[in-house]
């Protein structure tokens, strides 16, 4: 009963906006008149929707990683109604690892509208990947998809010869593919766990940059997707914990041993955002409840975390290097 309900909650959500969505068009027809000044009411109210979508998302599962974003309910939210581009990329080629969903798909769609060309990587999520490529293409981008299983040196170097071999270069390299698996006791962490979760987050993340390195050029910037629990840590994600807290560290050290090539390397922790992975790693009811315990009592949308990996990678960020940027709507509080 409580799934149909929540259900019906989100399709009545859904109804809704497309009502307001005809309405702002209607609007902005009439720009020149006084009904313009209804537009960013409008705007207001359908980004409240989008943002409030995953608070009360429904009871749900998948049972394989890293999960398929076209089935969830509600579908998270790429990008905000009225995001404008000012070309703070233009000229650009990012290469996004993990990019067919979630926050790689939002900082894609992100790029693109600020004038990149991306390439994307995914492990085996086809369709994802397809509609990731079709959104950036709607945006203004050219977009690549390389399927490749980054857990291996071999497959990092050959999804960035790809890039190279397309693209001719790479100047934002975003590693953003990660894998987690709850255990409910420390015991049950099984060494083919650890060294599966280690050689997706971090040893991919590793010989991904190594494969960039001689190929990216001064002003050349370097995101890691980390996470808040490499800074927290969590009781039942603990190899993931680790190889995020391990990607803090990686970022560090890659930004003192890259500025004199005039190379920036920074990380976004994410705190609980509204992704695939979060409902393939997830039984239902623990999905139900997802977010709930940040101050402001639900998960992120990626499309609320991808505007801090336009900020990195851009020139507004020359300054910004060896840092962690904290998105977690409050779970993790930093001094």
């Amino acid at each position: 009963m409580r799934h149909q309900r929540v259900v019906c909650q989100s399709t009545t959500r859904g109804l809704a906006r497309v009502v307001l969505e005809a309405l702002l068009v209607r609007l902005s027809q009439g720009a020149d008149s006084p009904m313009h000044l209804g537009q960013t009411h409008l705007r207001r109210e359908i980004i409240a929707m989008d943002t409030k979508a995953a608070t009360n998302q429904p009871p749900q599962e998948q049972s394989h990683q890293p999960g398929v974003q076209a089935p969830m309910r509600p579908e998270p939210v790429t990008i905000r109604e009225g995001y404008r581009g000012s070309g703070r990329l233009t000229g650009r080629t990012a290469y996004i690892t993990g990019g067919d969903s979630g926050i790689g798909r939002a900082v894609a769609v992100h790029f693109a509208k600020e004038g990149a060309d991306v390439a994307i990587g995914y492990l085996e999520e086809t369709e994802d990947a397809r509609e990731t490529r079709r959104l950036v293409q709607e945006a203004g981008g050219s977009c690549l998809l390389i399927q490749a299983d980054l857990s291996t040196e071999t497959a990092c170097r050959h999804a960035v010869g790809r890039v190279l071999e397309h693209f001719k270069t790479i100047d934002v390299l975003v590693n953003n593919a990660a894998e987690q698996h709850p255990v409910e006791q420390p015991e049950e962490l099984s060494s083919e766990q650890l060294e599966r979760t280690f050689r997706t987050n971090l040893f991919g993340c590793i010989y991904t940059i190594q494969a960039a390195l001689p190929h990216l050029r001064s002003g050349a910037s370097i995101i890691n997707t980390s996470s808040v629990t490499g800074s927290r840590g969590h009781k039942t994600l603990i190899d993931y914990s680790a190889s995020k807290g391990a990607i803090h560290a990686l970022t560090f050290s890659l930004a003192q041993a890259l500025a004199d090539r005039g190379i920036r390397v920074n990380a976004v922790a994410p705190g609980p955002v509204w992704t695939p992975l979060i409902v393939a790693s997830f039984d239902a009811e623990k999905v139900a409840e997802f977010g709930s315990d940040t101050l402001l009592k639900r998960a992120a949308q990626p499309s609320e975390i991808a505007p801090a990996y336009v900020y990195l990678a851009s020139a507004d960020a020359s300054f910004v290097t060896g840092q962690v940027l904290h998105i977690n709507g409050g779970s993790y509080l930093t001094g």
